[in-house]
């Protein structure tokens, strides 16, 4: 589509979130010295399910924009904003006051394969795939594109 947000996304995958977020706070370590520059740390931790919405941690003016944002995403259903967002790989932003978002999903089969030998992709909905996808691409597209970095 030839868009470009003002400021730069950036996707990171990192493992060992099983074994106690060292990944992620080896990332964390590593960054945290940029830590102004962030304007949200965001992670899917759920599967892939049928998305609900985005939980949500930082202030109160923070979430107004953000449920401001979810409002676009009304037509595939996913505009709920709920408290506290969750998850080791964004925890150490968190606690030093980066606003975060975590994806809320359908989690009624998530054992049905995740940690278990059936967790592969061919287990995946694709149609339910789609729909995470565009909750983050809208969100950070979005937040990445404003004048101003969300408030802390």
């Amino acid at each position: 589509l030839g868009l470009r947000p003002k400021r730069t996304l950036r996707l990171v995958l990192w493992t060992a979130e099983e074994q106690g977020g060292i990944g992620a706070e080896q990332y964390y370590q590593l960054h945290k010295e940029n830590i102004s520059n962030f304007d949200i740390v965001m992670e899917s931790d759920e599967g892939t399910f049928k998305p609900a919405g985005l939980g949500f941690t930082g202030n109160a003016k923070a979430r107004d924009i953000v449920r401001e944002i979810m409002t676009l995403l009304q037509p595939i259903n996913v505009t709920d904003v709920y408290d506290n967002a969750d998850g080791i790989d964004i925890d150490y932003w968190m606690r030093d006051g980066v606003p975060g978002a975590s994806l809320r999903d359908d989690l009624s089969k998530y054992f049905w394969f995740h940690h278990s030998q059936g967790d592969m992709m061919t287990v995946q909905d694709p149609n339910q795939m789609n729909l995470c996808a565009a909750v983050w691409t809208v969100v950070s597209y979005v937040i990445a594109d404003m004048e101003e970095m969300l408030p802390r």
